[in-house]
């Protein structure tokens, strides 16, 4: 075994706490109008940028805030299908800090869309509205910053990539590591060869998600009008106990952890790497794990409402280069690594080189706004600190009118939600698939990878086994080993993969395909 790769141990129990919302982080500005290189097509009261800001729930109150912060903006709508998010207290409070306008509260984002007052709009809805979201107001003549995944499936990344050419209207991704300088420092450093040559990186979910509850019939809360809140996706009746946020464990609206807290991850990995391209293999294996532990009653029949997995690795292989993504749901105690940091839960990539390591993360206290180079015996080569500002990056390319000056476009933001979408795929079609650790291991001699594969499977059983999951009873899935062709954006030879690059659309709420954009 070689150094570097002896050494990863201390590396794979080594990542930094990010617990902060994404998109709290931002630079108030107090640039104006008349300082932009090209004026916007329509401005707001005072010649201010008109705002809205539709998903006004959890990470939406951070846009909302971000915004108020803002010299340039007006937020001039509130949208939301949940009237309660939208109370006369937030109003009032919006009001207070930009001369008394307040803005419309309105459930369908169609109505805001009519406003020609209206320039941007700032999505933090549920992941199964993105796209369309995007598309919609690009069509509707609007810039638009889309929350992190841009995309529920691969083709409506397709699809706002399209729409971007085509309408040449500013588009950002909610990947707001793309915007802190600390980040970015130390992209450059790898790419400079700060640690030598790097050809893998692994990016790391692990953050405790406790159980939803059993699957049920739950009424729909009475404030919501659940036609618009569905939107693309079919009526359903609603299974899970907390009808908000814990969408994101429903494969229908969410993604699970891959696809929710994985684009920011990948997305740093495809940045150390250079890649700017879809893997050439894909594999992922998993489950929906230890959740039959919040079982009071000992219920035999017992169903955990969530349909995504809790516990997974997926294996991405390019050719000459590799990631690996784990995701962790259940407990997974804090860790040192040598340099005597007690660096807490774990969220970030590592970037493995023939010289060192670069890490990509933060200390609980610092965020997302720190990461470290480290030799290959685990001493400080060098730390990148700065932030920065993903909504001032937003309007700074909107009063340019420039699409290319967002720190993470479409083409970003499509390619690192695919990446996660992928590894869902292989998870979602060997769901069922459950079998013995020595058939992973067999399935894992398949592919083509840059990791020590039998060591991270070993790791995550390590894992399992002490949150008390019993495999015997309760064993992982195995996903087939998907090829893609990156020309075409289709899988070679397996038909029930390629269906679920896109879905089935309830009229009219049809995400159109990147040709009819």
């Amino acid at each position: 075994m070689s150094r570097s790769v002896s050494r990863r141990r201390f590396l794979e129990d080594s990542l930094f706490s990010i617990t902060a919302a994404a998109g709290a982080a931002y630079v108030a500005s107090t640039a104006t109008l008349a300082e932009a290189q090209q004026p916007i097509g329509s401005t707001a009261a005072n010649d201010k940028i008109g705002v809205a800001v539709i998903g006004v729930g959890g990470q939406g109150g951070g846009h909302v805030r971000a915004f108020m912060s803002e010299a340039r903006c007006t937020i001039l709508y509130l949208v939301d299908p949940d009237t309660s998010h939208m109370s006369d207290k937030l109003l009032d409070d919006i009001a207070a800090t930009q001369g008394g306008i307040k803005p419309k509260r309105v459930t369908d984002m169609r109505r805001a869309f009519e406003d020609k007052s209206l320039d941007a709009i700032c999505c933090a809805s549920p992941n199964h509205w993105h796209a369309l979201t995007g598309i919609w107001a690009l069509q509707a003549g609007k810039h638009a910053y889309i929350e992190k995944p841009l995309c529920h499936n691969i083709m409506e990344g397709l699809a706002l990539e399209a729409a971007v050419k085509k309408y040449k209207k500013v588009l950002q991704t909610g990947t707001q590591c793309r915007s802190i300088a600390a980040n970015a420092d130390i992209v450059k450093f790898v790419h400079d060869g700060g640690i030598g040559e790097v050809k893998f990186a692994r990016g790391l979910c692990f953050k405790r998600r406790k159980a939803i509850g059993a699957k049920g019939n739950f009424p729909i809360p009475q404030n919501v009008d659940y036609d618009l809140w569905s939107g693309p996706a079919p009526i359903r009746s609603i299974t899970r106990e907390q009808f908000h946020y814990d969408w994101h464990w429903q494969r229908l609206y969410g993604n699970g952890d891959l696809g929710n807290q994985g684009p920011h991850q990948t997305d740093i990995a495809r940045w150390f790497l250079g890649l700017e391209r879809y893997p050439n293999t894909i594999l992922s294996y998993g489950g929906r794990l230890g959740y039959d532990k919040a079982n009071p009653d000992d219920d035999p029949n017992y169903v955990d409402a969530g349909d995504t997995a809790n516990t997974c690795v997926s294996l991405y292989d390019y050719g000459d280069k590799c990631i690996v993504f784990e995701t962790r749901g259940l407990a997974t105690p804090n860790v040192n690594i040598p340099v005597g940091q007690n660096l807490g839960t774990q969220v970030g990539v590592i970037a493995y080189g023939t010289k060192g390591y670069a890490i990509q993360g933060s200390a609980a206290s610092q965020v997302y706004h720190y990461s470290a180079a480290y030799d290959l015996d685990g001493n400080l080569i060098k730390e990148f600190k700065g932030g920065g500002s993903h909504h001032k990056n937003f309007l700074d390319a909107v009063v340019k009118n420039d699409p290319t000056a967002v720190a993470a476009p479409a083409t970003c933001g499509a390619l690192s939600a695919a990446v996660s979408h992928l590894g869902n795929i292989s998870y979602y079609l060997g769901e069922s698939n459950k079998v013995s650790l020595s058939e992973i291991k067999s399935a894992l001699k398949g592919i083509k990878s840059l990791d020590d594969d039998e060591a991270t499977l070993n790791r995550t059983v390590e894992h399992l086994q002490a949150s008390g999951v019993e495999l015997d009873r309760t064993p992982l899935s195995l996903g087939p080993l998907l090829k893609f062709d990156s020309g075409a954006k289709r899988f070679i030879g397996n038909e029930d993969a390629n269906a679920m690059l896109t879905r089935e659309y309830r009229v009219p709420y049809v995400v159109p395909k990147p040709e009819d954009v």
